[in-house]
């Protein structure tokens, strides 16, 4: 999340987007101090959370009669935490981490009654970042207002829940704030059932972060043999048997009015690349059936000696090496040949994350010259679509003699993105025009897309995270096994989760064998 007043400080959580209050200037900001746990890894985190909320019976196993009449083998009751202060905190600090994570920004925030309310509270108290309430129930007598709080239309407002199922409590909130002129784009929610509510709420254009998917849950307690196989196993198939249709309501599960999402059929990687008449897409579909790898590791390293040092080492487990040259400080000219040489050795390809974002003529020399020479050694390059078809014009003159092939940026899941709808349907347009330079996408769902696309293009999807939950976790539950077999994408892009692992060979191992399974399995 991007503060916009002052710099946040390292250890410090994200401020919200700060505005002056109505009849005072802009308060200042503060910092909350970093608790004990500051020191602990994300996961660590998450997973200490999830074995406290287990110990206060914030999650409980057995047989549970809903509102609905359903028998559920799992309850959840978070109202139970705030009698315990140090689950509080972390819950309200985990969930600040995610939305710093995921680039939100907002200027106030309001929790959805009643359980989120201590969260939110908790939350505003901790970073310096206003609230305002939501009336459950309006007087007919005083103020008679809705909204309570201090704010000024046109203000976004985050949206705080403890549990979604069906997403319409949230929806609940959401209408009252913006009759009141109040800008609703995210909501930040400590447990997604996964039981239809991300996708409500993406059909009304907001942006769920998540902390923990009740499948995260499920993996940790399973782990920490906290619960059994089989008790997992049944409340997986009561979660896939129970999803929420359009007319569920609060955080009680409907009726199976929903199918679970279905699975993204593809086919194989060797037949794909009979499909492109791109060189470089095809010794891609090709590498990645031959080596069994689908994995790409975003190597956001600070220096040049760093990424050659961690290509060597995960070289074996991936398919592409995704590197934004300009953060090497020591880059020379010697880099491009020797991570070519590493690419040769573990057979793997190139992906400068480039960006390029200019008319067909300044890329020419950005693409080819200059300090970097970016179409010497890099297989692979992405640009925008912005300036038109003519960038593609552009890089085409400099890569297609060469072999190369270009990614173009059809869609992005940071918030407030333009990439997306029609931008989409445009960047489909360009790259069928292109197709003997044009090799595939960015994406974040291809399987959703309306427009026809060659089935020899490669989508790549990034944010990727076994935990998946959120870019602190990942972008919203972007794990392999969906990234896959239900956004229909064909490559995962990894980060943080292996070049920041304390083992990232064996979390590229991790990431590599999760990637393949999905794929086997959605054949």
């Amino acid at each position: 999340m991007h503060a916009r007043t002052s710099p946040v400080a390292p250890l410090s959580p994200p401020r919200g987007r700060r505005s002056p209050h109505p009849t005072s200037p802009t308060r200042p900001t503060s910092h909350a101090t970093p608790t004990p746990d500051a020191v602990m890894s994300t996961e660590d985190k998450i997973d200490a959370l999830i074995v406290r909320l287990h110990e206060i019976e914030a999650v409980k196993f057995g047989e549970f009669t809903l509102k609905s009449g359903l028998v559920s083998p799992i309850y959840v009751d978070l109202r139970v935490i705030v009698s315990y202060p140090d689950v509080l905190a972390s819950v309200a600090g985990c969930m600040w981490e995610v939305l710093k994570r995921n680039g939100a920004e907002f200027d106030n925030m309001c929790g959805v009654p009643y359980t989120a309310l201590p969260i939110a509270t908790c939350m505003s108290l901790n970073n310096d970042c206003p609230m305002l309430m939501r009336r459950k129930e309006v007087k007919d007598y005083g103020t008679k207002k809705a909204i309570e709080g201090a704010f000024t239309s046109g203000q976004t407002c985050l949206i705080v829940e403890d549990l979604v199922t069906s997403g319409a409590s949230v929806m609940e909130t959401v209408e009252p704030l913006n009759d009141v002129g109040l800008v609703t784009k995210d909501v930040v929610v400590l447990i997604d059932r996964e039981q239809g509510g991300e996708a409500r709420l993406r059909s009304h254009d907001l942006r769920l972060h998540a902390v923990l998917p009740l499948s995260r849950v499920l993996k940790t307690l399973e782990a920490k043999n906290l619960m059994s196989a089989e008790l997992v196993a049944t409340v997986k198939a009561f979660i896939a048997a129970n999803q929420t249709g359009p007319n569920a309501s609060g955080n009680e599960m409907g009726a199976a009015a929903a199918p679970t999402p279905a699975v993204f059929k593809r086919d194989s990687y060797e037949h794909r690349a009979t499909l492109t008449e791109n060189k470089c897409a095809k010794d891609l579909w090709n590498l990645m059936a031959r080596k069994k790898t689908n994995l790409c590791v975003a190597a956001d390293v600070g220096t040049a000696k760093e990424l050659i040092v961690l290509a060597d080492k995960i070289g074996p487990e991936i398919c592409i090496l995704k590197t934004h040259c300009d953060l090497y400080p020591d880059f020379d000219d010697a880099f491009g040949a020797t991570l070519l040489e590493l690419a040769a050795k573990h057979d793997f390809m190139i992906f400068e994350d480039r960006k390029f974002a200019d008319i067909g003529n300044t890329v020419v020399g950005q693409y080819s010259s200059g300090v970097h020479k970016i179409a010497d050694w890099s297989h692979i390059t992405n640009a925008h679509i912005v300036p038109g078809a003519g960038i593609i014009d552009g890089l085409k003159q400099v890569g297609l003699p060469k072999g190369r092939g270009l990614l173009l940026l059809a869609e992005m899941s940071s918030a407030g993105t333009m990439a997306k709808g029609q931008y989409t349907e445009d960047a489909i347009a360009m790259a069928a025009k292109h197709p003997d330079f044009v090799m595939g996408f960015i994406s974040t769902r291809p399987s959703a897309w309306k427009g026809a696309w060659s089935r020899g293009l490669v989508q790549m999807t990034p944010g990727v995270q076994l935990g998946g939950g959120g870019d602190g976790l990942g972008q919203q539950y972007n794990t392999p096994d969906r990234v896959i077999k239900e956004c229909g994408s064909d490559v995962i892009i990894v980060g943080r989760g292996i070049y920041k692992a304390a083992d990232p060979v064996a979390s590229a191992a991790e990431y590599r064998k999760a990637g393949w399974d999905a794929y086997v399995s959605a054949l």
